[in-house]
């Protein structure tokens, strides 16, 4: 069975290049533009391990987007996309582990930092 990966990012361009290197890298991608939509497909599919989330982005953004994931599915491993210096609020990463690529990245280390984070 593949490794399920939610990405939520809406910036698109990025996000379909993502998504289309994360599936040749073999995972399983389901992909959100905003974080309400992500949210939602976080609760209908309990298989997705990794969430890989954009900051910023409309209706609700990453931080908010990680905190809801993580009290709904306390075991979800987080890679947290930014082109700003903000990191994580505190109280976010306290008792988590949460992994931070900065924009501009290459595609390879984003599928590197998947399959760390999944177990490959």
């Amino acid at each position: 069975m593949k490794r399920q990966i939610l990405v939520a990012e809406d910036e698109v361009m990025l996000r379909v290049i993502a998504v289309e290197m994360l599936e040749d890298a073999g995972f399983e991608v389901f992909q959100a533009g905003d974080g309400e939509e992500a949210l939602t497909l976080l609760k209908l599919n309990p298989g997705i391990t990794l969430l890989v989330s954009d900051v910023k982005m409309p209706r609700m953004d990453g931080f908010a987007l990680v905190k809801a994931g993580l009290d709904f599915k306390p075991d979800l491993k987080v890679l947290m996309m930014t082109g700003y210096a903000q990191d994580p609020p505190p109280d976010l990463i306290r008792e988590r582990q949460i992994e931070i690529l900065r924009k501009p990245f290459n595609l390879d280390r984003l599928c590197q930092m998947a399959d760390a984070m999944t177990g490959a």
